[in-house]
């Protein structure tokens, strides 16, 4: 399945991934389906978050290892299933349960990685706008789940149809163009092909019936800039660093101002920052104010500013996106409400900081907000979320009630490697679920600019400053993904629970009938 993901991007890749699991799976005792289910997710994590071992091998061999162990109950769940009729909905039902489970625990889970972000530029990518993620993922099972049953059904139907029954009489020689004679031992007809026929045409009608999925991009026009100042080279010390990250967005935008008084860019009603564009304290560190405040009166218009602050006690920090207008200075502001565990702050830190070492470089934990990040920039409200906030639903769809959906976020760590293009079809997966225009500003890219129907619009490449400007529909519409909420994800996750039960149930009467006989 990995392959399926970026940079990679061969999506067909997912579904059969799926489905050579399921083969593997089928027959199983519960226990070996578990096991076999976590060297499968095993096998499957450790290249696609490849990117994590940026910040250390042992963290990167241990996270994946944690979200191989919820394959432990879908490979348990899936050996089970397979043993009803209609499996191959039951399996798919299993898969949006275990993404479910994955993504809420524990410390507000990581759902990165799942089956719907493999699939932000295929015909299945539409259904995002009926029924989310969770509906892509179950669809993208499902279609493994049909390919398992078609190879099975129809590798049945081939070694009957070349294999003559043990008891049948051997068929006597018939000269050329008559018919072989046919009774009770004859070998099995062409009709023994049709459910496997069948399971490929219910993929092809899948397939098919997403492309019929109108995906409106239409809307009022607004013109954006979204600014990648980039990071400093290498060595030197954090405050210098910390110093020269600012810099480089303030003199991008200072670029852009000059661009625009020079008449070879349109002016932008509204710009955006990344994430950390500064780290120096904008409130109580003066010359970060002035920076920040002379770039945005340069330009002229409301600029979305990613920015670290204290809270007012000082003991914590908070990552913020702040509405800095160029008259009235900073205003409005959104605050991280999904700080990245063991990243931004440390569960057990009086435990942990004794043990390893390394855990020492986060003095401070990051406060969680508890605010949405809807706000008024310049002439629309738009929807901020920060960084790996794009991979959680429930973030997202909070803030899909502006015009305009924002991503700020900081790759610089992981840069040049696979997270960055996979935080990318993510936001293209958001946009055509939630019909919206979506800005992705960061520090050393990818930075990008993605219409409501999933279109790159603009793409910047890594570690260079970029400037984007672009007119973009701005809209209010709300898709049914919108309406439904989270509805289809737990409606899924109980069909697969309840088949599994049902699975249950039939092994215990079938182990009592055989007890009885």
């Amino acid at each position: 399945m990995w392959p399926a993901f970026p940079p990679l991007d061969l999506t067909p890749l997912a579904p059969v991934g799926v489905a050579l699991l399921i083969l593997a799976l089928r027959g199983r005792a519960p226990r070996t389906g578990a096991w076999l289910g976590f060297v499968a997710g095993a096998g499957f994590f450790l290249p696609v978050l490849e990117g994590i071992s940026a910040v250390g091998p042992d963290g990167w061999i241990v996270l994946s290892l944690v979200q191989a162990a919820y394959f432990l109950p879908l490979g348990a769940g899936i050996s089970l299933v397979t043993r009803l009729r209609g499996w191959p909905v039951w399996t798919a039902a299993l898969w949006v349960g275990e993404e479910l489970l994955r993504g809420h625990v524990p410390f507000g889970g990581f759902p990165w990685a799942r089956l719907a972000f493999s699939q932000t530029a295929t015909p299945l990518t539409p259904y995002a706008s009926y029924g989310g993620a969770p509906l892509v993922t179950f669809l993208t099972a499902l279609i493994g789940g049909l390919l398992a049953y078609a190879a099975l059904t129809g590798y049945t139907a081939y070694t009957a149809r070349s294999t003559p029954a043990p008891d049948a009489p051997e068929e006597p020689d018939t000269p050329d163009g008559e018919a072989k004679p046919e009774g009770p031992d004859a070998r099995p007809s062409r009709r023994a092909f049709v459910p496997a026929a069948g399971a490929l045409a219910a993929v092809a009608a899948l397939a098919a019936g997403g492309t019929l999925i109108p995906t409106p991009a239409s809307g009022r026009p607004v013109t954006v800039a979204v600014v990648q100042g980039n990071v400093p080279r290498l060595g030197l010390d954090y405050l210098g660093q910390r110093q020269a990250v600012l810099n480089n967005h303030v003199r991008v935008t200072h670029e852009l101002a000059a661009k625009v008084r020079a008449g070879s860019l349109p002016k932008p009603e509204l710009v955006v920052w990344p994430e950390n564009a500064s780290d120096l304290d904008p409130y109580s560190e003066p010359d970060a104010y002035n920076a920040i405040d002379g770039a945005v009166r340069d330009i002229g218009v409301p600029v979305l500013v990613g920015a670290l602050t204290d809270t007012p006690d000082g003991k914590r920090v908070e990552n913020r996106g702040i509405v800095w207008d160029p008259r009235t200075g900073p205003g409005d502001y959104y605050v991280k409400r999904h700080p990245v565990p063991f990243g931004e702050y440390l569960p057990f830190r009086d435990v942990l900081t004794k043990l390893i070492t390394r855990f020492n470089q986060i003095p401070r934990d990051f406060a969680k907000g508890t605010r949405s990040g809807v706000m008024k920039l310049g002439p629309v409200n738009v929807g901020d979320v920060i960084c790996f906030e794009v991979a959680y639903d429930k973030e997202v769809r909070d803030v899909a009630r502006g015009e305009l959906l924002v991503v700020q976020t900081n790759n610089a760590t992981y840069g040049r490697t696979s997270l960055p293009p996979q935080q990318i079809a993510m936001s293209r997966l958001r946009a055509v679920e939630h019909g919206r225009t979506i800005l992705v500003a960061a520090t050393s890219g990818i930075s990008a600019i993605v219409a409501p129907d999933g279109r790159m619009i603009d793409r910047s490449r890594e570690f260079v400053p970029d400037l984007q400007v672009a007119a973009v529909p701005a809209r209010t519409s709300r898709t049914l993904s919108d309406r439904v909420g989270a509805a289809p994800e737990w409606v899924l996750t109980a069909l697969g629970l309840g088949a599994i039960c049902a699975a249950a149930a039939a092994s215990r009467a079938t182990a009592r009938k055989n007890e009885e006989n």
